[in-house]
């Protein structure tokens, strides 16, 4: 079954009307938290189906599931991972979509700390930068991709977080002046929330393509299957859209 036939058949299942509720647990990249917690709440009015979410580094639910973790869907922060998956055969192959593009954004809590170009990176006016761990999340990899650019910041002047989610908090809580996290994390409706931000050309890191995949355990489930297809809806792309990532469909 191809890709776009496997979706349309999803499709169907969350047009066709309510079908018996069923549960679908989905591991979700941790940059993902504010939009997928909105497109979860409009997926169960829709369908009736139930959403159980659960957030942290792509790396480390990549590991879970060869371990054998009883999750359904896997909404990772790359492209690498969920093709790993289906090459392994935990996966279905033509359930694979790109979801969303993400991007990196330079960010402090004070309005005067970042300016429109960055300098502040360039020339090191920080003590502390924060970033995810580009060992396991693709927005540390892209982080370090910039760092190295502009900044070779000394292992005393990163504070690396598990995920991008914890380097947020090393920012907003004071423990890092400056953090390069994911845009989604500050701004809303392309307005930035607080703070001072600057975003790095899209050119300076690896393009941050984020895959989601049917695990094959899940094949059976329909709540898995209409939670997929509802990714690609209207509803979802505009909630993705608000809070600054690109679509598949864009690419």
């Amino acid at each position: 079954m191809t890709r776009i036939r496997f979706l349309l058949l999803c499709l169907l299942i969350t047009s066709g009307g309510r079908v018996q509720a069923a549960e679908v647990t989905a591991a979700v990249a941790a940059n993902f938290r504010q939009p997928m917690s909105l497109i979860a709440e409009s997926f169960e009015q829709q369908t009736g189906h139930l959403a159980r979410l659960i957030f942290g580094s792509s790396g480390k639910f990549f590991a879970q599931i060869n371990q054998g973790a009883p999750f359904d869907l896997f909404f990772s922060a790359d492209q690498a991972k969920p093709a790993a998956l289906v090459d392994a055969g935990l996966a279905n192959a033509s359930s694979r979509i790109t979801y969303a593009i993400g991007s990196l954004v330079l960010w402090s809590p004070r309005l005067d700390k970042v300016d429109d170009q960055g300098q502040v990176l360039r020339e090191q006016r920080y003590r502390r930068l924060a970033i995810a761990n580009p060992a396991l999340a693709p927005y540390g990899e892209a982080a370090m991709q910039v760092v190295k650019r502009l900044s070779p910041a000394t292992a005393g002047q990163l504070i690396v977080g598990e995920n991008v989610a914890q380097a947020y908090q090393f920012v907003s809580s004071g423990n890092a002046e400056l953090g390069l996290l994911a845009r989604s994390q500050v701004y809303r409706s392309g307005e930035l929330i607080s703070g001072s931000a600057w975003s790095p050309p899209s050119e300076w890191y690896t393009p941050i393509r984020q895959d989601a995949v049917l695990l094959t355990a899940a094949r059976e489930n329909p709540a898995a299957q209409a939670l997929m297809a509802f990714m690609v809806s209207p509803q979802a792309r505009e909630v993705m859209h608000s809070y600054g990532y690109r679509t598949g469909a864009e690419q």
